[in-house]
């Protein structure tokens, strides 16, 4: 019990610690954004002279987004993985935020080889002189959440081993708490910020976070990858990696070590005699099988997670990020990039619908106005032609725009898209992405058009409308009898009560301030009249300074009137939308 206790006692500490540290450097960036704000509108210049010369200057240097991004970094790698993984959201998130965080780097000191070897003997339950016959003491790789060490086994074969640093799921965790209670506050005292939903970007933060952690997650979408490469006969593109299930645990992973050249090492690639122009073709045939074929991507395919191996294969790393597409979805996404092709408004706009399952559209007449400038500058473009990523951005802007709730995949396709086509660029600058991926898409929207399907299809669905007309009699009768109990709940919400609520507040306060002022005013007045003691000269003091404090306050109050509700409150702008 008494354990217990101690022990609740300094989790609490430490997590005031925690809270303590993020309110000190967001206290010191917001204050910033503050100083920034009165020195350009002048206002309240008397309180320029409390902040010393250097924080105005930094306050300066420094765009609202920018400083978002050096808190995330400051604050350690909970929020820099947060800040990553944000930067996915593209249709919750300003594109200026989305371009601070996705500079976001997690690269940090790696810890003692004494702390990594305490690790492994702990998970593999075995002194590292009995598990492998070599150590690299150097880390190979280090990041936020784990490091690397290259090994060799008593049989000779080469591993990698991902080690997961001592104590980071217990930091990170408590940084969650912290995340939840921030956004609770954000979202009661901010209301414009409820459109970003907090609690559920920090709820989308720690289902992701929480996979990362689990090594045997990862080594699940290794195995995933690879059986999808070898069971793909007519690949000639990819060289898949094992796992050595042996020596993996939930914070260590052990992989096959693959040597290669990194494919951005251009100089490596001519000097062994590499073809880039054929690399980047396999590179784009390997990255479009993975989405429109086998619908499981690697979503983090930046030049240092991309091997040449000797035999010219394609070699992906670091399986912690993927992304999954259903079947529908790639149809859906093949139809889409055909129609954009093609400038079919109408059939980008019945795609974009299906994905994002809505019935009805806002306005339909502007999305097809956006739609159709999309399609035909896009055509008449040469400097982003033929580029797939270019396709998903823009789209993303009009989707955005419009407010239709596309799939998150959509977004981290976009985002991989991007990078995975800088890579291939990068090789082969000529190279027509839409014209190798063309085969492919047009494969995946004729795959269910296949007459044994389409009748598989019928079948599917006449059973399913059968069991519905079955069960219809019963949710008749249970809906009846609720009614009959009055048991039936109404869920009324009121829009635009909320700019009501702040009016009325605001009266109130005007109103308590007013009585205030009168009653402060008719008492120093009695004062002086009464002549109370003690004086100032031949007046009472308590009088003057009652007269003092009602002549601010009736300032106050005459500011305050003259504002009107929108000055002081920014709901107006997000309810008037």
């Amino acid at each position: 019990m008494q354990v217990s206790v101690l022990s609740g006692i300094r989790s609490k500490y430490k997590a005031f610690v925690r809270y303590n540290q993020i309110l000190r450097v967001l206290v010191r960036y917001g204050f910033e954004e503050m100083v920034s704000y009165m020195i350009s509108t002048g206002r309240y210049r008397f309180v320029r002279w409390l902040i010393p010369q250097t924080t105005r200057r930094n306050a300066q240097k420094f765009s609202k987004w920018e400083k978002m991004r050096l808190v995330c970094e400051e604050l350690g790698p909970t929020f820099v993985k947060f800040g990553q993984i944000l930067s996915n959201r593209s249709d919750l998130l300003p594109e200026e935020l989305i371009h601070q965080l996705e500079k976001l780097q997690d690269d940090v000191p790696s810890m003692p080889i004494e702390t990594a070897i305490e690790r492994v003997e702990t998970e593999l339950k075995g002194s590292i002189s009995d598990l492998f016959a070599e150590f690299e003491t150097q880390a190979f790789a280090s990041a936020s959440i784990a490091q690397v060490h290259r090994v060799r086994t008593h049989q000779g074969k080469r591993l990698v081993l991902k080690i997961q640093r001592p104590g980071i799921q217990r930091v990170i965790k408590q940084d969650i708490r912290v995340m939840y209670s921030l956004a609770a506050i954000f979202e009661k005292r901010i209301p414009y910020l409820k459109s970003f939903d907090p609690h559920g970007l920090v709820k989308n933060f720690e289902d992701s976070i929480t996979k990362e952690l689990d090594f045997i997650h990862e080594s699940v979408n290794v195995l995933r990858f690879s059986r999808q490469i070898e069971e793909d006969r007519t690949d000639d593109t990819t060289r898949t990696m094992s796992i050595v299930k042996e020596f993996t645990t939930q914070r260590v992973l052990a992989l096959e070590y693959m040597e290669g050249i990194k494919i951005s090492d251009i100089g490596q690639l001519k000097a062994k005699g590499f073809d880039r122009k054929q690399l980047a073709e396999k590179l784009t045939r390997s990255f479009i099988k993975q989405v429109f074929v086998y619908g499981f991507f690697h979503a983090d395919p930046h030049p240092g997670n991309i091997l040449v191996m000797p035999d010219g294969k394609i070699c992906f790393l670091d399986f912690g990020m993927m992304g999954s597409i259903m079947k529908r979805d790639i149809e859906l996404l093949g139809k889409l990039f055909v129609a954009v092709h093609n400038k079919e408004v109408r059939e980008i706009i019945k795609s974009l619908q299906l994905m994002s399952n809505v019935s009805m559209i806002r306005d339909l007449h502007a999305l097809e106005l956006a739609i159709h400038d999309f399609v035909h500058s896009y055509s008449l473009s040469t400097y982003h032609e033929h580029e797939m990523s270019t396709i998903l951005m823009e789209l993303k802007d009009v989707i955005v725009e419009h407010g239709l709730k596309v799939p998150a995949h959509f977004f981290l396709l976009a985002r991989s898209m991007v990078t995975i086509e800088g890579v291939i660029h990068h090789l082969d600058p000529s190279l027509d992405v839409m014209a190798l991926a063309r085969p492919y898409l047009v494969q995946a929207i004729s795959r269910d058009l296949n007459p044994l399907k389409l009748i598989q299809k019928m079948f599917s669905g006449l059973y399913d409308f059968g069991f519905y007309m079955e069960e219809f009699p019963v949710d008749l009768k249970n809906a009846i009898r609720k009614i009959n109990h009055g048991k039936v709940m109404v869920d009324l919400t009121h829009q635009g009560i909320d700019p009501m609520v702040h009016t009325i507040n605001r009266v109130n306060k005007q109103l308590i301030m007013a009585l205030i002022f009168t009653a402060l005013t008719i008492g120093s007045v009695l004062f002086i009249i009464h002549d109370v003691r003690p004086h100032w000269g031949e007046v009472s003091f308590f009088g003057i300074v009652g007269l003092v404090l009602s002549v601010y306050l009736g300032m106050r109050m005459l500011s305050d009137v003259r504002k009107g509700d929108h000055d002081d409150w920014k709901g107006w702008d997000n309810n008037n939308q």
